[in-house]
């Protein structure tokens, strides 16, 4: 299977669809001691605190009474659940969730506000989920986090928006969990922009991307689990890998004490709480890895649990 990318049209068909579900999110620069123009796309903003509320919304949207009469499910870390389980309680059906056993508490406690089933499993199992799109014994659509196009369609509206704010753009960094999102958003800036370059940005613990980059072809590489919960894997999925290298420029990768300042700086600078992977292009950006211009970090998310938030805040390891 091979994911297509989403037309200029219907990632505005989406953004048209997603009127009253998301956010339209707020694109403001980082404070900081220099000339450097890096700007926040705040997706930690939206209603689930996550980016995943438009691709979610978009997909459920567009299925049929007959697709969601035994209602949906996902595979998530916990911000895809959200997502889905959002749109799930607006419409009174049920929704379930896989999720990775080291999934933080903040997001498997939000999946729980929002009524949802969890499913808990070793890491390696969920991502056979989302390898083979399914999972036995759950009845429902499956509504995919990362290859389905109407998700990456929904996410694309997050593009269309940066464009709109800062139309010479020339870089944006997006967290690379499994490409839905850098993707939908890389479509949408390079179709209005085609100068700007679009980069996925990977934690060291779990970067198949750079790895991917570096041979020229699909990579395993080792997954250690961390508070980045949110991005990395240990390979990219074959069917998002021709879309990844048409829609990035690269993937830039950042070390865990880097995404710890980074998630510092926000907090200290810009009163901005942001979860691991929503710190990550941030934490590139402040690394200089992405050279100068005028540079869009999307702080895709903020569900951090607050222990974990304390410790990094008290600069522990």
């Amino acid at each position: 299977m091979k994911i297509e990318a989403p037309t200029l049209d219907e990632i505005r068909a989406a953004q048209a669809r997603l009127r009253g579900t998301a956010v339209r999110t707020p694109l403001v620069r980082l404070n900081m001691d220099s000339d450097a123009e890096i700007y926040l796309k705040l997706e930690n903003l939206q209603p689930i605190g996550s980016f995943k509320i438009r691709g979610a919304g978009n997909a459920i949207a567009q299925a049929s009474p007959e697709q969601l009469a035994q209602g949906v499910y996902t595979a998530s870390a916990g911000n895809m659940a959200q997502g889905v389980g959002w749109q799930a309680r607006q419409l009174g059906i049920p929704f379930s969730v896989v999720v990775p056993d080291h999934a933080p508490q903040t997001k498997l406690a939000a999946i729980e506000r929002l009524g949802g089933r969890i499913i808990k499993v070793p890491w390696d199992e969920w991502w056979q989920v989302i390898v083979t799109h399914r999972f036995q014994g759950l009845a429902g659509l499956f509504i995919h986090p990362v290859s389905n196009p109407h998700v990456i369609a929904g996410n694309g509206t997050i593009g269309l928006e940066i464009v709109e704010d800062l139309p010479d753009v020339e870089t944006v960094l997006v967290a690379f969990g499994g490409g839905g999102l850098s993707c939908g958003i890389g479509t949408a800036v390079r179709a209005l922009q085609p100068q700007a370059k679009i980069y996925a940005v990977e934690p060291e613990t779990a970067a198949p991307v750079a790895a991917a980059f570096a041979a020229g072809e699909i990579q395993r590489v080792e997954y250690k689990p961390s508070f980045v919960d949110a991005a990395g894997s240990n390979s990219v999925l074959p069917e998002m890998w021709p879309l990844v290298q048409k829609t990035l420029a690269g993937s830039i990768v950042v070390t865990l004490a880097e995404t710890k300042a980074a998630i510092r700086h926000l907090v200290e600078r810009n009163r901005i709480v942001a979860e691991g992977a929503g710190a990550l292009p941030v934490a590139a950006a402040l690394s200089g890895k992405t050279g100068t211009g005028k540079i869009v970090c999307v702080v895709s998310g903020g569900n951090v649990d607050t222990a974990v938030l304390v410790k990094i805040l008290q600069g522990e390891t």
